[in-house]
C-alpha cells in the first residue's frame, strides 16, 4: 500500500471519509448477493465492488490495473467521494479475509470499522472455487484431490498452469483457515464487531439474514429488501474427497462449534 508519512487515519480525516464496514469472506459464498442487497439501502453507500486495497500480497504484477483497483490511498478514499452524509460507507472485498495482511491495515485506516464476514461450508466451498478456477482458466487440473496434491510443487512454483497469474489462489487449503482468519479480525477490531454469517443460512433465509446485517450496522432494518439469489451449493459426492476436504478445516472438533458460536 502506498502510504504517507502520516498516521493513516489522520491523513485519511483529511483526505475523505473512509469505510465504516467492510464484507469479507471468499468467492462462491454470497458476498456479491450481500453487496447488491446492502448497497440497495438507501442509508447505504457501497460504490464499485472488490477494490482489493489491503490486499497486495495476493495480486501478482501480471493481473491488470483499472481506476476500480486503486493504488494510492487518494484513489481509494475517492471510490467513496459520491456518499451521502449521512450514509454508511461500505467496502466488499472478498479477498480480506484471507489475506494476512489486510486485516491490520483495515485498523490503521478504520479503526471503528464493522467487519461481515461470510463463511461457507468448507468442503462445498472447495468444490465449487475448484469448479470456478477450471472453468475461468486458472486452474487446469479437473480433480480436485489431485489439485489438492499438487499445492506443496506449486508453493514452489511448479506444476503451475501455464501462464498462471494466481498462483496464490491455488492454494485451496489456505481459503478455509477459518479461525484463523477470523482471529485476524478479532484481533484488530474486537469480537464485538465482527459479525460471522454462514453462506447456507444466508441462502436459507436471505432477507432476514441481512435485517441482522442491518442491525449489526445500525441503519433501518425495516426497509424493504429484494431478496439477491446466492451462489447455488455445489455438493460434494466423493465420499474419501469429501471427508478429505472437512480434515482441511474445521471438521466437526471443537474448531467448528467454535466458530459456530461467534
Amino acid at each position: 500500500m502506498t502510504r504517507s508519512s502520516e498516521a493513516p487515519a489522520s491523513a485519511a480525516a483529511r483526505r475523505g471519509r473512509v469505510p465504516d464496514f467492510f464484507i469479507v469472506g471468499h468467492p462462491k459464498s454470497g458476498t456479491t448477493a450481500l453487496y447488491e442487497m446492502l448497497r440497495s439501502h438507501p442509508q447505504i453507500h457501497m460504490p464499485v465492488k472488490e477494490p482489493w486495497f489491503f490486499t497486495r500480497e495476493l495480486i501478482s504484477g501480471a493481473v491488470p490495473r483499472s481506476p476500480e483497483r486503486p493504488q494510492t490511498l487518494e484513489a481509494y478514499l475517492a471510490l467513496f467521494e459520491a456518499a451521502g452524509s449521512e450514509q454508511l460507507i461500505g467496502e466488499a472485498t472478498p479477498s480480506y479475509l484471507r489475506s494476512h495482511l489486510a486485516a491490520t491495515s483495515i485498523a490503521e485506516l478504520c479503526p471503528d470499522a464493522r467487519i461481515v464476514a461470510i463463511l461457507r461450508e468448507p468442503a462445498e466451498f472447495l468444490r465449487s472455487f475448484h469448479l470456478q478456477s477450471v472453468q475461468s482458466g486458472i486452474e487446469n487440473e479437473r480433480d480436485l484431490r489431485t489439485a489438492l496434491d499438487l499445492e506443496p510443487a506449486r508453493r514452489e512454483g511448479r506444476e503451475l498452469p501455464p501462464g498462471s497469474a494466481r498462483p496464490e489462489a491455488l492454494q485451496y487449503s489456505s481459503h478455509v483457515r477459518y479461525v484463523e482468519q477470523l482471529r485476524r479480525y478479532h484481533e484488530a477490531f474486537g469480537a464485538e464487531r465482527v459479525l460471522v454469517m454462514i453462506y447456507e443460512d444466508f441462502r436459507a433465509e436471505n432477507v432476514a439474514s441481512v435485517r441482522r446485517v442491518l442491525r449489526f450496522l445500525g441503519v433501518d432494518d425495516e426497509q424493504e429488501l429484494a431478496p439477491s439469489e446466492a451462489n447455488p451449493s455445489v455438493r460434494v459426492r466423493n465420499a474419501r474427497l469429501e471427508r478429505l476436504l472437512r480434515s482441511l478445516s474445521l471438521g466437526a472438533g471443537p474448531g467448528a462449534r467454535a466458530l459456530r458460536a461467534t
